[in-house]
């Protein structure tokens, strides 16, 4: 019974220490849940802030990534935003999936961001299928097409045709043709590429040219002789190179545009902001930035499109501002602070009137996704918590430095001008970010003018598809992957070479002729060139006849007696003077040379001295 109570009494004296101890698991349960949901609500809300910021950036990062550097002709461009074919302009930057078209008297040229330079040569159509940082993939349905591309490993310039896709994944020079009809050309002028067919994988160096139909179709020869779509492409090449010297005043990614500041303006060093670069080129009476181009709805925003040569990078990085005794100057960006904008300005809108100014160095740029440090993203942020009473722009107070157009102007493009004497920065509200204006047709357009429709691109052009054509055609970096079945390895394919233009390198004909032993009969008459390293034996070049007017039968008999060797006959025969035998023979097949080893003075002044010896012997006795 004692035994009994002590128990109890021992559970009564526990039961108060036990119940604490669960409810400090408990919270610390509920403590550690709370967190938990905390944690996952604000990964969630941050996983779907980045996919909704992400679109934002990647399409300000493409922007960045090719242009339009030069056009000539009436070349047309049809987008995304446009729905149709419009004309194309200088600096307008290219996204994937445009597509291009070069009518006749035309030609396009396209640079890259790495300095690599994409030309199309008349009645050429091209797609931009993929644009990833510093590689590029493109399809050509037709015209011709030559790429300089400046990259490195790891990238790659992916060119797709019909039959083909054209990879290069080293610095190189190449051509591809697609005519309307016939085999696909692929040229390579520098460099190599690698080649890839349903059929596998080709190899093409530098010298080299393969030509592939459709079907299992491939063929290597020689290049040909340049023609003037070449001519022109090297001139070009020599002309760019010419004026981009390497400018210590440009950050290494703007490196590739330097030729730009070369030809249209000039360094000038400041003590605010070091080098700063002022334009002498396209610059008038009341010119100011962001003035000779349009506005132009790309991918979802307002991008500045310049008519100016120079008009890519200073309005796409850094900033301007006006010093007295210089006059406008742009600030390139600092080292490590590269990057591209849709157009550094500040805004200010009315219901009539659209104006902008050109931001100073430090300024904040306000725009929908991330732009540097100097930049606030406003695609989720309140723009009512954004003090606009404080935002004030220095530029502001430069006489001319404000830009005003009417509303018309800026949808329509229209050719009017607004003249505001007050500045609207000083008395009206600054407005964040782009101003809110509904884009039409128009505004997509770089330029509003009309194409002549026999300039329109033709109805196979039009019927390309180009969600289908990334479908089908990926972009591949790798030399050993494949496009056409991207599950399987590609295996290298034979190539027929054309006998007629045998495809051999310089190298590889300076090695055959060091060594004669080696090579094959001749199947066919030799060019000069090649009858003057390749010499056949002496015992089957044919004796000429004497030229000394003697009898057949004395002269016959005479020579037989002291026996003379042929190939002393032969050497003989070699030193006259051009005979007229030589020159009735077709000069397809001019004599022979006599070759080296039989230049000897045993072979060569003995055997003429004894000749000419027994030749008097033979005339003493005729007479």
């Amino acid at each position: 019974m004692i035994r009994v109570l002590c128990c109890i009494e021992s559970l009564r004296v526990c039961k108060p220490d036990a119940t604490p101890k669960s409810l400090r698991k408990h919270e610390k349960r509920r403590r550690e849940r709370s967190i938990m949901k905390r944690s996952m609500r604000m990964f969630l809300i941050s996983l779907i802030s980045l996919l909704l910021i992400a679109p934002v950036c990647a399409a300000a990062s493409d922007l960045g990534l090719m242009r339009f550097s030069f056009i000539r002709g009436d070349v047309q461009i049809r987008t995304e935003d446009t729905g149709d074919w419009v004309p194309a302009s200088i600096n307008m930057p290219l996204r994937e999936g445009d597509r291009i078209w070069v009518p006749e008297e035309g030609l396009a040229e396209i640079q890259a961001k790495d300095g690599s330079y994409l030309r199309l040569s008349e009645r050429s159509a091209m797609e931009v299928l993929a644009l990833d940082r510093d590689s590029y993939q493109i399809y050509l349905t037709e015209g011709r097409l030559y790429a300089y591309y400046a990259g490195g490993r790891g990238r790659v310039l992916q060119v797709d045709t019909s039959p083909s896709s054209v990879r290069a994944n080293e610095r190189s020079r190449f051509k591809v043709d697609v005519p309307e009809r016939g085999p696909v050309d692929i040229s390579v002028l520098q460099g190599e590429v690698t080649v890839e067919s349903r059929e596998g994988l080709m190899r093409v160096l530098s010298g080299e040219r393969l030509s592939l139909g459709e079907g299992a179709y491939s063929e290597k020869s020689t290049l040909a002789a340049p023609d003037e779509w070449e001519r022109w492409n090297w001139d070009r090449d020599r002309e760019i190179a010419e004026r981009r010297p390497s400018s210590g005043h440009l950050p290494e990614e703007l490196q590739p545009y330097s030729s730009d500041f070369h030809d249209n303006g000039r360094w000038v060093h400041t003590p605010d902001y070091g080098y700063v670069w002022t334009p002498t080129v396209s610059v008038s009476v009341g010119w100011a930035p962001y003035r000779h181009g349009r506005w132009v709805w790309i991918g979802g925003d307002y991008v500045w499109v310049s008519y100016e040569p120079w008009g890519w990078v200073p309005y796409h990085y850094g900033r301007w501002y006006f010093a007295a005794s210089i006059g406008w100057c742009w600030v390139p960006p600092a080292r490590g602070a590269v990057y591209w904008g849709p157009g550094y300005v500040g805004w200010v809108y009315t219901s009539n009137r659209v104006a902008w100014v050109p931001l100073a160095p430090r300024e904040v740029y306000y725009g929908r996704g991330y732009y540097g440090p100097h930049s606030v993203n406003i695609t989720h942020v309140n723009v009512t918590h954004v003090h606009v009473d404080k935002v004030v722009y220095k530029n502001v107070r430069v006489h001319n430095a404000v830009t005003t157009v009417n509303h018309d102007t800026f949808v329509k493009g229209r050719p009017a001008d607004a003249h505001v004497k007050e500045n609207p920065f000083l008395t009206e509200k600054v407005h964040i970010g782009r101003p809110p204006i509904k884009p039409e047709k128009t505004s997509a357009m770089p330029v509003v003018r009309e194409v002549p429709q026999a300039k329109r691109p033709p109805e196979p052009v039009r019927q390309v598809n180009v969600r289908e054509l990334k479908e089908q055609r990926p972009m591949v970096k790798s030399k050993e992957a494949s496009v056409f079945a991207p599950e399987k390895r590609p295996r290298e394919t034979p190539v027929r070479l054309d006998q007629t233009k045998p495809a051999q390198t310089n190298a590889e004909r300076a090695k055959q002729r060091r060594q004669p032993s080696k090579r094959p009969e001749p199947m066919r008459p030799a060019a000069p060139a090649e009858r003057r390293d390749s010499q056949p034996p002496p015992t089957e070049t044919k004796a000429q006849p004497p030229r000394e007017p003697v009898k057949p039968e004395r002269t016959f008999k005479k020579t037989r007696q002291p026996e003379v060797a042929p190939e002393r006959v032969e050497g003989q025969k070699q030193r006259l003077p051009n005979d007229q035998g030589a020159r009735q023979q077709p000069p397809s097949t001019p004599a022979l040379e006599t070759p080296r080893e039989m230049r000897t003075p045993e072979r060569g002044t003995n055997k003429s001295m004894e000749s000419r010896a027994q030749e008097q012997a033979v005339h003493r006795q005729g007479k």
